[in-house]
């Protein structure tokens, strides 16, 4: 099985994150790109502007920001595309999926994860 994991990416780089894979659209602000140590930054698989605003990090509305998301990822081919590229990086080693919101467990990464998952493991 392969290790996919989420994690906040103003806590600097950890012992067993593989492969930090930046999935937001923007730079985190105040962050320097040294310190976040990223392999790759995939702006295309965050949600779109639109979905982002009207979700506003509201945990009342995550499961349909859940949906809207999936959705996104499904009809995206840069989602298609990423899939792949996690796909050959999990057979390396672990990879991390970055990202800058404050909530970890209602943020776009949790969804793009269980999205992943599910593509890879079928």
């Amino acid at each position: 099985m392969f290790e996919l994991r989420c994690r906040r990416v103003y806590g600097g780089p950890e012992a067993g994150d593989g492969a930090r894979v930046l999935v937001d659209r923007l730079w985190p602000r105040g962050l320097r790109r040294e310190a976040a140590a990223l392999d790759a930054w995939e702006r295309g698989v965050a949600p779109s502007a639109e979905l982002r605003r009207w979700f506003g990090h509201d945990p009342s509305r995550f499961e349909e920001f859940s949906a809207r998301y999936r959705a996104e990822l499904d009809a995206s081919e840069a989602a298609s595309d990423f899939s792949e590229r996690c796909r050959a990086l999990l057979a390396r080693g672990p990879v991390t999926l970055l990202y800058a919101a404050r909530d970890e467990r209602c943020n776009h990464a949790v969804v793009l994860a269980g999205w992943l998952r599910e593509r890879l493991t079928a």
